[in-house]
């Protein structure tokens, strides 16, 4: 894996447009994360880019990083973590490296302690993947 040279900063700039199908989440806790969202009243988008994060020698993506929302009004990106702490090391590596490359764009991760708090202040939770 090699790192963008100066002349692939205009390229490494402009992530990748692919975004999910509609309807889909990846992890019943995003559903309702996305709830939440819209009971704020705040608009968003889900998955709705992916940033390189390594390269290839030819220049060709070969890891990237997907937050699951998009807060158009605010600029914000949101990335849900609901992983037990022993598996967030790899997520965490690929919020690192996202920041170094991608300083200008505004990233919040909520981890699982967090996002339980917020489901505990509305009084709900997960259970068989639905909110109850």
């Amino acid at each position: 894996m090699s790192s963008p040279t100066r002349s692939d900063d205009a390229r490494r700039r402009h992530p990748s447009v692919v975004p999910p199908s509609p309807g889909s989440f990846a992890h019943p806790s995003e559903r309702l994360f996305s709830q939440l969202l819209t009971l704020y009243g705040h608009e968003w988008i889900y998955e709705p880019l992916e940033f390189p994060l390594d390269w290839d020698e030819k220049g060709t993506p070969t890891r990237g990083f997907r937050p699951d929302f998009y807060l158009p009004q605010r600029r914000l990106f949101i990335e849900l973590t609901v992983l037990d702490q022993r598996l967030v090391t790899k997520k965490n590596q690929k919020v690192r490296r996202f920041r170094h490359l991608y300083p200008e764009v505004a990233l919040l991760v909520v981890y699982q302690r967090d996002f339980h708090d917020l489901l505990r202040l509305h009084d709900l939770r997960i259970v068989d993947g639905q909110a109850a």
